[in-house]
């Protein structure tokens, strides 16, 4: 392994030291779940890899989707054969590789009276669905007359039902598989930094890109490194990437946001998920997850702020809308909302299209000067096309490198598991822990199902600070953030609440009690000043804030406990 391989906080200015005196073979702008399928492509086929990211890592569009790895069902409307069996068949990739992290999740689609599509066109589409996805037999699609639909899913509106399909997806944390995919490069040798932005690219003589100028957001150090090619993975940024590289370059991409919205599971307590098509051509998602349920997406024209974009009221109303259209009883407020999402996709531009019609095919650039951007990359297709990218890569520059993917049989960091029942067997040897250690058991299946085989380092970091004379829940809490400090290049408060446990977004109420023991953690083990966690808790603030922002409400602060 590269002794400059890491994601660990604590070694950070070792690593800035060091990139600046090795040539690397590629360097990745852009730490999303395109960017780091890149890393661990180029890695594993022996590249000399550095990627860097100018906020945390998966801070954009891959901690903001859907957390779904679905075959694009909906990409059929458009005729889009060879991408559905492109994602379709890569759920069977992840969910072998990640089987900690990439669960299946059975989904109800349902047939409503006149509706452009009936029990006919949606056996057909689900049938072409399984046979592109190699699907199969426990998990090929069933379909139901009415009474079996309300029996499955009681609260569907029974007035406007003929009956529905029944098909599995898979559902992850987008953050976390990003998260993991990370790490997998990292231990093949990649060198990963966030909160490192590229000030300018480099040329040499022959106006051909050599390198960049990088800046590190946490110190202001800015540090020259060379690099063989350049591969934007910057998602939608890429566009701003381009022209950066040749200001006479017209944007061919477009920007369109996603909004999903989070409601306690008893304001509406789905049997299970529901996938629904709704006027205008888009489908919407209703997802139960442990104590909430969640709901999206939007898919509206976006020209605000990419690194913070919003969930406005129109967004709220909207959804809210069409979840009490379909759902008889459920009476969705915005007051009920308990936390909230944006996310923003970048898509190819295509003239006179509303944003749902516009094809999600994915595209590679290469400039004059050997820029790659790749635009279009969804969570779900990733590994696949960072294939491709990683092979334009080697016919450009490495014509003698005739390796070819391995990332198809490389289990994810976490995943180290032969199937899903190898997964219960360690959440159940992992409880009779907690029950020695007095732990809570849902604790350990949290941990588990965010972690994997790696839970083993948190409780043995655990088992260390017994001496400390913690409760056993916060010993426990201070261990899993030392993990992903050591581990996962955390280094703030929102980083930790956010991205590595999406507390934010699916636990935001229970942040306030737990916040004094994660600051205390946070300066021991950074060894930070009171000036130091106090900024970063304002910061954490405005994110806990916006969740619920558009209630306008005067107290969204949080108190800490």
């Amino acid at each position: 392994m590269n002794a400059l391989a890491g994601i660990s906080t604590l070694d950070r200015d070792k690593y800035f030291s060091a990139v600046t005196t090795t040539t690397f073979d590629v360097l990745v702008i852009g730490g999303g779940i395109m960017g780091a399928g890149i890393a661990l492509d180029a890695a594993t086929r022996g590249l000399k890899v550095l990627l860097v990211e100018k906020q945390d890592f998966a801070a954009g569009t891959s901690s903001r989707s859907t957390k779904l790895i679905h075959g694009g069902l909906r990409y059929l409307k458009n005729f889009e054969i060879g991408l559905v069996r492109t994602v379709a068949s890569e759920r069977k990739v992840l969910h072998r590789n990640a089987p900690h992290l990439v669960l299946p999740e059975p989904m109800l689609i349902p047939i409503l009276k006149n509706a452009s599509y009936g029990y006919w066109a949606t056996k057909a589409g689900l049938t072409l669905y399984d046979f592109l996805g190699n699907v199969e037999a426990p998990e090929r699609h069933r379909m139901l007359d009415k009474k079996a639909t309300v029996n499955q899913e009681p609260l569907l509106n029974p007035e406007k039902l003929q009956g529905a399909g029944c098909f599995v997806e898979f559902r992850t944390d987008d953050g976390r598989l990003t998260m993991e995919v990370l790490k997998t490069a990292r231990n093949s040798g990649a060198v990963c930094l966030n909160y490192c932005e590229l000030n300018c690219f480099t040329y040499d003589e022959e106006k051909q890109l050599n390198g960049a100028e990088l800046q590190d957001k946490l110190t202001g150090n800015n540090y020259l490194v060379k690099a063989q090619c350049v591969i934007n993975a910057t998602g939608p940024w890429s566009a701003k990437l381009m022209q950066q590289d040749d200001q006479k370059r017209i944007s061919e991409l477009i920007h369109t946001k996603g909004v999903h919205l989070v409601v306690p599971f008893q304001k509406f307590p789905l049997k299970q998920s529901v996938y629904f098509d709704i006027p205008g051509g888009r489908m919407l998602f209703a997802i139960p997850r442990y104590d909430v349920t969640y709901l999206g997406t939007t898919d509206t024209p976006f020209t605000g702020n990419l690194e913070n974009p919003t969930v406005e009221k129109e967004d709220v109303t909207y959804l809210l809308a069409e979840i009490n259209n379909m759902f008889s009883g459920v009476n969705l407020k915005a007051s009920d909302v308990v936390s909230s999402w944006a996310g923003v996709r970048v898509l190819l531009y295509e003239a006179n299209k509303k944003p749902s019609e516009i094809s999600r095919k994915d595209e590679i650039f290469t400039s004059a000067s050997g820029l790659i951007t790749v635009a279009g990359g969804k969570l779900t297709g990733y590994r696949k096309l960072a294939e491709q990218v990683v092979n334009k890569t080697l016919e450009m520059h490495f014509p003698e490198n005739r390796q070819t993917s391995r990332t198809a049989k490389i289990k994810l960091a976490g995943g180290d598991f032969e199937n899903a029942d190898a997964v219960k067997a360690f959440l159940k040897s992992c409880q009779e822990i907690a029950h020695i250690h007095k732990y809570v058991p849902e604790t350990m299946a949290y941990l588990v199902r965010t972690y994997g085989i790696n839970t083993k380092a948190i409780l043995k970091e655990a088992c260390r600070l017994k001496a400390e004379n913690l409760a056993p829940e916060n010993r426990l809490l201070q261990a899993e953030i030392c993990y992903t400090i050591q581990n996962e290049g955390v280094t703030n408060l929102s980083d930790f609440l956010i991205r590595r446990t999406g507390k934010l977004y699916f636990e935001r109420e229970t942040i306030a009690a737990i916040l004094p023991t994660v600051k205390a953690a946070f300066q021991k083990i950074l060894n930070l000043g009171n000036d130091e966690i106090e900024k970063q808790e304002t910061e954490f603030q405005k994110h806990y804030e916006a969740a619920v922002a558009f209630k306008n409400e005067s107290k969204n602060a949080m108190v800490s406990a």
